[in-house]
């Protein structure tokens, strides 16, 4: 399990530890680990020529990080590198830094050269705010121009974070560098892990500079992997039967929309539940694909179960409402998507929310806007929780960085996310297969959150055969489910 901690957090640590240690201390580990990153990309990159001779460009703000980048400029001209630093406020350089790479060979350009083999983002640091001002910005626009020896794109490295996204929500909210690959120090932020600031951190990589201890705070953020998923997802035992593994009732689809039925329904059959009930008036349909799924045409026939899976396709007429309000009235951990939420959102329900069983909601944006009366950018995580506190519920929020929040303050970012999940009917496998995890005994947020890693996979695994549907997002699951397991 990874974990992200904000700024804030980040800042005391760093006191606490620089309180015990040597001055420069620190910044020295930080750019020793800056140094053999941008090595290691060079011998890798441009034919594998190396360090000696390579075009490296500094870009160089003010303050700590700038100063991180400039030491690191100078380990990589004592190894024969061709190192260049752009200030970008020479009037507030890191001046320690500076005499360091220029007795190292290097030395300072007055604008962006015609090549480089690396470019080394130092702009700001995770102390900033807003995107980058209009003469960073200007430098940037141009990184994709850089060419290096082999006639290959500059590669991009950003120093702890990318100049210009917000660090602590990981929102872009203007213009900002997009790297290749991030170091960073210490510990992940949550620009790292969620919002659209993950997709311009590139690859992650995380250099230990002995800040570990020193978090106290709790992380802002935690993102599973997969040894997370397979330790916490069930395995029957020799005693096990259907009954004991779980039962998982479906109230999805309609005479409209049977496929949501059958997809949510695909979805739930490749979890840990030992039986699925499904109830609603796609029932013939549904057992015609699916034989092994007992039906019924209404909640109330379908029998005992052990969680709900309800809303996908299901309309917003009034039997939609009644099969709403039969799930509800349960003692039951329900999941909502789709048309449920919908329901929910002229307050209607408010009484049926009134329960103390665990809820699961999974609204997409739009849905979320509507719930919350607000859009959940450009603090993806901070609205989670909002929500989440406010309807007493797991809130899967999803997107490319999926969010789990919980009432009590706990949130995690999903790592598997993929364009290809945006397909109709995506929505109702990862439903399906939450409500199997929630039958199958675990918390809501581990359902939650396994649910998003696996369905997440799937889809991958499905967009290496071409363009995804659902169904092939259901198809995937299984194989999916036996690699992770």
């Amino acid at each position: 399990m990874r974990q992200a901690w904000r700024v804030a957090d980040v800042r005391a640590a760093e006191r606490s530890l620089m309180a015990t240690l040597p001055e420069g201390t620190l910044m020295q580990r930080a750019a020793a680990g800056l140094a053999r990153r941008c090595a290691l990309l060079l011998s890798e990159g441009n034919g594998g020529a190396g360090v000696y001779g390579a075009r490296v460009v500094l870009l160089v703000g003010s303050g700590d990080n700038g100063g991180d980048t400039l030491y690191a400029g100078a380990a990589l001209a004592r190894r024969g590198a061709q190192v260049c630093a752009l200030l970008m406020r020479p009037d507030r350089v890191h001046l320690d830094g500076l005499r360091a790479l220029r007795a190292a060979g290097g030395g300072t350009t007055s604008g962006l050269p015609e090549q480089a083999d690396l470019v080394v983002d130092g702009i700001v640091g995770i102390g900033a705010s807003g995107g980058l001002r209009p003469p960073a910005a200007a430098v940037v626009a141009r990184l994709g121009d850089l060419r290096g020896r082999s006639g290959a794109r500059a590669v991009v490295v950003a120093v702890d974070v990318p100049s210009g996204v917000a660090v602590d929500t990981g929102d872009v909210p203007g213009a900002a560098v997009t790297a290749d690959v991030t170091v960073t120090f210490g510990c992940l932020k949550p620009a790292h892990v969620v919002g659209p600031a993950a997709v311009r951190c590139g690859q992650v990589e995380l250099v230990d500079i002995g800040l570990g201890p020193a978090l106290r705070a709790d992380p802002a953020v935690s993102v599973p992997d997969a040894a997370d998923i397979a330790d916490w997802w069930p395995h029957p035992g020799p005693a096990s039967d259907k009954y004991t593994r779980g039962v998982l009732g479906v109230a999805t689809g309609s005479a409209q929309y049977p496929g949501a039925a059958l997809l949510s329904v695909s979805g739930a059959l490749a979890g840990p539940t030992g039986m699925i009930r499904y109830a609603g008036s796609a029932h013939a349909e549904v057992v015609r694909a699916h034989p092994s799924v007992v039906v019924a045409p209404r909640v109330a026939d379908a029998g005992r179960v052990q969680a709900w899976v309800c809303g996908s396709g299901l309309g917003t007429d009034d039997e939609a409402r009644t099969a709403l309000r039969s799930v509800l009235a349960t003692s039951l951990p329900v999941v909502l998507d789709a048309d449920a939420l919908t329901l929910l959102i002229n307050g209607q329900h408010a009484e049926d929310l009134r329960r103390d069983a665990p809820l699961v909601i999974t609204p997409h944006d739009g849905e979320f806007r509507r719930l919350a009366g607000e859009a959940p950018d450009p603090d993806r995580v901070g609205a989670a929780l909002k929500l989440a506190s406010w309807m007493r519920a797991v809130v899967l929020l999803k997107g490319d960085r999926t969010i789990v929040a919980t009432p009590s303050g706990e949130v995690w970012a999903n790592p598997t996310g993929t364009s290809a999940l945006a397909t109709a009917g995506s929505g109702d496998v990862l439903a399906g297969l939450l409500g199997s995890l929630l039958a199958g005994g675990l918390p809501p947020e581990r359902a939650a959150v396994m649910a998003a890693y696996a369905h997440g996979l799937a889809g991958r695994r499905a967009a290496e055969e071409g363009p995804v549907t659902s169904p092939d997002i259901a198809a995937a699951l299984r194989a999916t489910v036996r690699d992770l397991r």
